[in-house]
C-alpha cells in the first residue's frame, strides 16, 4: 500500500462558475490555496473576490465545477465536519438582538458540541483566549448591539478563532477599523499563521497591506485569475495598471522589504490620460 502523503492542498477549486441567479460572476476559475500559507486574494471592486471567497466555504455552491475540501467536494460534505476543518468570518455579520460579547465567541464553539459533549471548561478557555488576543476580553458582559463597528468587527473575529479550525476565512477582515486596528488584526492573522500553522485565505482591499502580510497573492479581474504567486514574484507597476488601472511605482518598503505601490500623483496621471486620448 502506498503510504506517501499525498501533495495536493487542502482547499482548492477547480473550474468553477460562480453566478447570482442568472449573474455569472466568473467562469472556469481555478484555484489552489497553498496548506499553511496566509493567502490574500486582491482585485478591484466587483471582480469576484468576496464570491470565490464564499464558494470556498461553501456558501456558494458553483453551478460549474466543484471546490474540494481534503479531496472531498465541499457540497457533499457533513456541515459540521466542515466547519470543524474550516472557519468563516463573512463580509456582513449581524448578531441575534440581546446577545452578550461572550455567548457570540462561545457560538464558536458550536461545531465542537455533540450529543456526547457539552460545554467544557477547554470550551471555556478557548473562548477566553480568543477574545484576550482580539483585545475584547473586558467587553465580555456587554451587548454585542452596543459596540462600535470596529469593536463589533475585533468580536466577529474572535467567534472565528473560537472555531479553532486549521483553515480560517475572512472576508474584508479590516472594515470598519481604524489603522491600528488594521495593523492589530492582520498582526493576529500573521501570528496564526506563523506561529499556530493555521492555513488563512482574507479577502483585502489595501494593497500594501496584501504585498506586506501575504505569503501567497491571487489577483483577480473580471472574476478570472491575472496572477498568483509571493508578492515579491508578483507584484509589479504593470500588475497594478492590469488589475486596477492604477498608475504606479513599486518600490520596496523601507520596514519589511516586500513591495510597496506608490500611486502616480494626480498630475502625472491626468497629463498620461491626455496624452493617450490625443494619441487615439
Amino acid at each position: 500500500m502506498n503510504t506517501q502523503r499525498s501533495t495536493v492542498n487542502r482547499l482548492s477549486a477547480e473550474n468553477v462558475t460562480l453566478a447570482y441567479d442568472q449573474r455569472v460572476i466568473a467562469e472556469q476559475l481555478s484555484v489552489e490555496i497553498p496548506d499553511n500559507s496566509f493567502t490574500v486574494i486582491v482585485g478591484p471592486n466587483a471582480c469576484g473576490k468576496s464570491t470565490l471567497l464564499r464558494a470556498l466555504s461553501r456558501m456558494l455552491k458553483p453551478s460549474q465545477g466543484r471546490v474540494l475540501l481534503d479531496g472531498q467536494v465541499i457540497q457533499s460534505m457533513p456541515a459540521k465536519k466542515v466547519a470543524r476543518t474550516l472557519g468563516l468570518l463573512p463580509q456582513s455579520s449581524i448578531a441575534p438582538d440581546g446577545i452578550t460579547v461572550g455567548d457570540l465567541v462561545g457560538r464558536g464553539r458550536y461545531p465542537h458540541q455533540g450529543l456526547l459533549r457539552q460545554w467544557s471548561s477547554e470550551d471555556e478557555r478557548v473562548v477566553r483566549e480568543s477574545m484576550a488576543s482580539t483585545g475584547v476580553g473586558e467587553l465580555a458582559d456587554r451587548y454585542v448591539d452596543e459596540l462600535s463597528g470596529g469593536q463589533r468587527q475585533r468580536v466577529w473575529i474572535a467567534m472565528a478563532l473560537a472555531q479553532q479550525t486549521p483553515l480560517l476565512l475572512l472576508d474584508e477582515p479590516t472594515t470598519f477599523l481604524d489603522i491600528q486596528h488594521q495593523i492589530d488584526v492582520l498582526d493576529l492573522c500573521a501570528e496564526l499563521h506563523e506561529e499556530q500553522g493555521r492555513t488563512l485565505v482574507a479577502v483585502l482591499h489595501d494593497l500594501n497591506h496584501a504585498a506586506r502580510y501575504a505569503t501567497h497573492l491571487i489577483a483577480l479581474r473580471d472574476g478570472s485569475v491575472i496572477a498568483q504567486g509571493t508578492p515579491q514574484d508578483i507584484v509589479t507597476a504593470e500588475l497594478v495598471e492590469e488589475v486596477f488601472g492604477l498608475r504606479c511605482q513599486v518600490i520596496d518598503d523601507p520596514e519589511t522589504g516586500t513591495p510597496l505601490v506608490v500611486p502616480a500623483a494626480r498630475n502625472a496621471r491626468t497629463a498620461a490620460a491626455v496624452s493617450v486620448a490625443k494619441g487615439s
